[in-house]
């Protein structure tokens, strides 16, 4: 029976994966369907402003052709117009000499026929009609502007869609993942022609039967790229994979997306654990911050200032603190205490934490979960590592274990990072801004670690989804007895 059962488990696993699948599948085409009406409308739209810029380029060139032929119309019409002109006065004139001479052939006086024949042998001599050309100065022709636009026409019928480029190939051999940052490298395909440019688009994703999207992620796109690599910097990585995609693009067209990398992402994730957090401590995302409840002076320290007479060092009874908002697991008392949600079983993790503006002290660092009580605070048992700082009434820098601290001799970090390596016992924290190792110490880490964080007066914000940075490299490989010797 249990054996059976233990089988349909497997099947009904294996079909709830099987539907995950399928709907990812279906969200897939449905989301390329709808791409694909606003693509389509979208060439289209773009087809028709290029055929507006033809037919406007055509008409235009038209009506430069139509100037040339009126121009040179108008200029042979005015020269004939002058011949016309020039002719008709030639021909009057001609006319009145000709009815003169017909005059004079009747006249009977000799002398007064040689001085008539003499004065038309002159007028004769300087008739316009005998000094002008007697053809048209231009002719009727008008071949020079004859058109034949067989080639243009021919040209015409070859318009066609611009090639569309074929997609790269990321070339995974050249793509790095260092420092939160993916530097992605491709290939672009032969024969191509120009590529003007390349679209990269990346999202966060699980490694399954397919590469599915984490939660409600989409791609995020990177446009213009104009060599053939980029680099995605300031990433957190809080999913295993980063899937990338790269297509690239001519003058007008876009080509379809390369095949889909991804791109391990490991780093070390967490958030708040609420069900541990101090009552006065908020959280809100990736960030602490301390909220006394009740009236000023809640806190001994603040009353010690306030009141020299009081006690600074009494602590609240159990029952006072744990009110409505407490919990079995929760901190209690001067404990502002929380945990990380996440244990550290093994290998490297590192993350970071910075004071906010009005911070006065913190306590950073890992323990184990079950070695804490509920007002014990970091660093003062045996199951807790802490760095400790302070700049309540006077700076103060220490490394604190087993209720045991080490003065640090350094100014007040605006930047820590924490680095635990579980397997070889190992916890350092550095100033980041410095690129200083604090303090390291060294312990065999019996059970798993969380993140571990005090606040008081002030807050923090912690970031997480970070890799091991290339720098804690120089730390890990320095000089391990050095290390040791600042240990407790």
């Amino acid at each position: 029976m249990d054996t059976q059962k233990e089988a349909l488990r497997r099947i009904i696993n294996t079909l709830a994966n099987k539907n995950e699948e399928l709907q990812h599948f279906l969200d897939s085409v449905d989301g390329t369907r709808t791409g694909l009406q606003e693509e389509s409308c979208k060439v289209m739209s773009e087809l028709e402003a290029e055929l507006e810029k033809l037919s406007s380029a055509l008409e235009e060139r038209g009506a430069q052709l139509r100037d040339i032929i009126k121009e040179e119309k108008r200029r042979k019409e005015a020269e004939l117009q002058r011949q016309l002109s020039e002719g008709k006065a030639a021909l009057l004139s001609c006319q009145e000499l000709l009815e003169f001479a017909n005059q004079s052939l009747t006249i009977t006086n000799e002398e007064e026929f040689l001085t008539a024949a003499k004065q038309i042998k002159e007028r004769v001599t300087m008739a316009p009609a005998f000094r002008m050309a007697t053809r048209p100065a231009v002719s009727e022709n008008m071949s020079q502007f004859t058109v034949d636009f067989i080639g243009e026409k021919a040209g015409l019928l070859r318009l066609n869609f611009l090639p569309v480029p074929r997609a790269p190939e990321i070339d995974v051999s050249s793509c790095v993942v260092r420092d939160n940052s993916i530097t992605v490298a491709w290939r672009p395909s032969d024969g191509d022609g120009p590529i003007e440019r390349y679209d990269l688009e990346h999202r966060k994703a699980n490694r399954g039967g397919a590469l599915r999207a984490v939660g409600e992620s989409s791609w995020e796109k990177i446009s213009d790229i104009t060599d053939t690599q980029v680099t995605l910097s300031g990433l957190k990585f809080d999913s295993p994979f980063i899937v990338v995609r790269v297509r690239a693009r001519n003058k007008t067209a876009a080509g379809d997306f390369s095949e889909p990398v991804a791109m391990e992402t490991k780093a070390f994730t967490f958030g708040f654990d609420a069900a541990t957090a101090h009552a006065e401590l908020k959280i809100q995302g990736d960030t602490v911050t301390w909220e006394p409840q009740g009236v000023k002076g809640h806190d001994a320290r603040l009353r010690g200032k306030e009141n020299k007479n009081s006690s600074r060092n009494a602590t609240p009874s159990p029952n006072k603190t744990a009110g409505s908002r407490g919990g079995r697991e929760r901190f209690a008392g001067e404990s502002y205490t929380v945990l990380g949600d996440q244990e550290i079983n093994g290998g490297c993790h590192y993350w970071e934490l910075r004071p906010l503006a009005d911070w006065k002290s913190f306590s950073v660092g890992v323990a184990y979960r079950g070695s804490l009580g509920r007002f014990d605070q970091l660093g003062k048992s045996s199951g807790s590592w802490c760095l400790y700082a302070s700049q309540w009434l006077q700076s103060a820098l220490a490394a604190k274990h087993g209720n045991r601290a080490k003065a640090l001799d350094w100014p007040l970090p605006q930047r820590i990072g924490i680095y635990c390596d579980h397997d070889n016992g190992e916890l350092m924290f550095i100033d980041v801004n410095r690129l200083r190792l604090l303090h390291v110490f060294r312990n065999r880490f019996l059970q798993p670690l969380v993140p571990a964080f005090t606040v008081w007066c002030g807050g923090i914000s912690v970031a997480t989804g970070l890799q091991v940075p290339s720098f804690m490299g120089n730390f890990v490989s320095s000089n391990h007895s050095a290390a040791a010797d600042q240990s407790l």
